[in-house]
């Protein structure tokens, strides 16, 4: 469907980098369609953030990004998805879809034989006890053990990672005995892929690495498609905004786009 509504960008959003993650995955799942996204770099990592101040954040961004003319938002942090996703869905029911980053990995979990799984993320994700909840809706006789990581985000936000002294914090984590003896773990921070390869080095035994980039794309596709909003024309230019440009997110959006990306500075809380 090439109509005008189908036509109109997906509205991303994080706290940082972490959600290029999901917007890489999308473009690359459905490469007509084009990309508006917003990082937060100013108030980042939104882990160890009060519920009403990442509320606070979350209702500026998706008015910023509703005034983009964006045909959804992805809410392409955990954070945000586990203290803001019902709240956001509820308001803007009657414009555009809200689509979150822990529903998506609940579905794909209901769909595996684990017997138990294992979910790292911020504080405030672990602490919202958001996925286990959901996760346990889904597959009740399933253990889910959550451990929080604090250090991660912010290390990744520095480009601090794929090195022994990155190593050595994600094996501590992973070390954790909550974590003992899982089938898979989720990876409940879009942050967190970028991390990946660490993650599988410290399992000696091959185990699932839930990535929710690619989960999310195909959650998109699919609400899209339903909504008959799936765009087939020419894609047109994807768009970044931040809080604060930093040299991470410039560098950031190089390596997962492939190329120099504008990026412009938006102060919306003054």
């Amino acid at each position: 469907m090439s109509s005008k509504k189908a036509a109109q960008p997906i509205g991303v959003f994080d706290s940082g980098i972490g959600g290029l993650t999901v917007a890489k995955a999308i473009s690359t799942h459905l490469p007509n369609e084009s990309i508006i996204y917003f990082g937060d770099t100013e108030h980042m990592p939104y882990g160890d953030k009060s519920n009403e101040h990442i509320l606070g954040y979350c209702n500026r961004i998706c008015d910023f990004l509703i005034s983009k003319n964006v045909k959804m938002i992805v809410i392409a942090c955990n954070s945000a998805t586990s203290i803001a996703y019902y709240h956001l869905k509820e308001k803007y029911k009657d414009v555009l879809e809200v689509i979150g980053v822990i529903t998506p990995v609940a579905l794909y979990i209901e769909q595996q034989q684990y017997k138990k799984v294992g979910v790292i993320g911020t504080k405030a994700t672990v602490k919202s006890g958001a996925h286990a909840q959901k996760i346990l809706q889904k597959v009740p006789t399933l253990k889910v053990e959550a451990v929080a990581t604090p250090l991660l985000a912010p290390m990744i936000e520095e480009g601090f990672y794929n090195n022994k002294i990155s190593q050595t914090i994600i094996n501590s984590y992973l070390s954790h005995t909550r974590l003992k003896k899982i089938d898979a773990l989720v990876l409940a921070c879009t942050h967190y892929p970028l991390i990946k390869k660490e993650v599988k080095k410290f399992y000696k035994k091959p185990i699932d690495i839930i990535d929710p980039a690619k989960i999310i794309a195909l959650t998109v596709e699919q609400s899209l498609g339903e909504q008959n909003l799936l765009f087939t024309g020419i894609r047109k230019k994807d768009r970044f905004f931040v809080s604060e440009i930093t040299d991470s997110f410039v560098a950031s959006t190089k390596i997962f786009f492939g190329k120099e990306v504008k990026v412009v500075e938006v102060d919306m809380w003054n």
